[in-house]
């Protein structure tokens, strides 16, 4: 599946008859049930890009997902979230048909632009998050997202007037807030499980700058991070910001002035030197990172244990 070739689709037209649905009803903005699908089986895996905003909210009992790099199973009711140009691949049970059962919004970067939502959608995280990161709604929390999509799939079907495009866009914002609150209860209640990220982190950051490689190696990455735990960088982000009230960048600056604290209390090697050893590039950097984090230049904090 690595080696897939994704199909590029440009178009909501083109999603459709590739699934074969009947033309959309609007070139930009499409509300789907999924019963409404041809049932077609997939002798081997397939890819897509699209070209545009999708939001599911799906079950799907005999199919793997893969987003990204990352696979999910879909029997519960989840909602997730692409934006365009991510990946996206589905591998049915030989032999059988895709069956899944929800809701598909299909939404074009033409039909917000020059609007609000144009402004502010990027600030929605969960568009970057992996597939087995989705979110996981309670029977309440789906009943109020199904009424949105119902509404909007309503409205984009009554004749359109001036106001149809506003007010589409103003119940997808909704949808996307109250998604946005979800995600956060999901934070909350999967408490173990979010510690757990937070303990291997720790962990990671630990062993890497314990390594006397750094010199060749750099400074660790978000991205580094969130790979090494098989997690989004912005779903990472997201869980310690409700653990910690710190992004992962905060984390690696807070454990990186650990070290550089330890250094400079139990060793005789120079600013620099230490800034080298912890893979900084430029000790300049490295002795602002360290005042900012500590109100105090790295040759001050050494000074007072003197």
């Amino acid at each position: 599946m690595n080696n897939l070739k994704p199909h590029k689709v440009k178009s909501i037209s083109e999603f459709h008859r590739l699934t074969g649905l009947p033309t959309p009803e609007h070139p930009l903005l499409s509300v789907t049930n999924f019963d409404s699908f041809i049932q077609r089986p997939f002798n081997e895996p397939v890819s897509f890009i699209f070209d545009f905003y999708s939001i599911y909210l799906k079950r799907i009992s005999n199919a793997k997902f893969k987003y990204g790099q990352q696979r999910g199973d879909f029997d519960e009711g989840v909602l997730f979230f692409m934006a365009p140009g991510q990946v996206f691949s589905i591998e049915v049970e030989k032999g059988e048909s895709l069956k899944p059962s929800g809701w598909i919004v299909l939404i074009h970067p033409d039909f917000i632009w020059n609007t609000t939502l144009n402004k502010i959608i990027k600030q929605y995280e969960f568009f970057n998050y992996s597939v087995n990161e989705a979110l996981h709604l309670s029977v309440k929390e789906e009943k109020k997202i199904v009424n949105i999509i119902k509404s909007i799939r309503q409205e984009y079907q009554s004749d359109i007037d001036r106001f149809s495009q506003q007010i589409i866009i103003s119940q997808i914002e909704t949808m996307l807030n109250f998604s946005e609150r979800f995600y956060h209860r999901q934070f909350i209640t999967r408490k173990k499980t979010n510690h757990q990220i937070l303990n291997r982190l720790e962990d990671t950051l630990i062993k890497y700058f314990n390594n006397n490689d750094l010199i060749a190696k750099g400074l660790p990455t978000v991205q580094f991070i969130a790979d090494a735990l098989n997690i989004s960088p912005n779903y990472l982000s997201d869980v310690l910001k409700v653990l910690t009230g710190q992004s992962t960048q905060q984390h690696i600056h807070g454990k990186l002035v650990e070290k550089a604290k330890e250094k400079l209390s139990g060793t005789d090697l120079s600013i620099s030197e230490i800034a080298y050893d912890l893979g900084f590039g430029h000790p300049q950097s490295f002795t602002k990172l360290f005042k900012a984090k500590t109100n105090l230049s790295p040759l001050q904090f050494r000074n007072s244990f003197n």
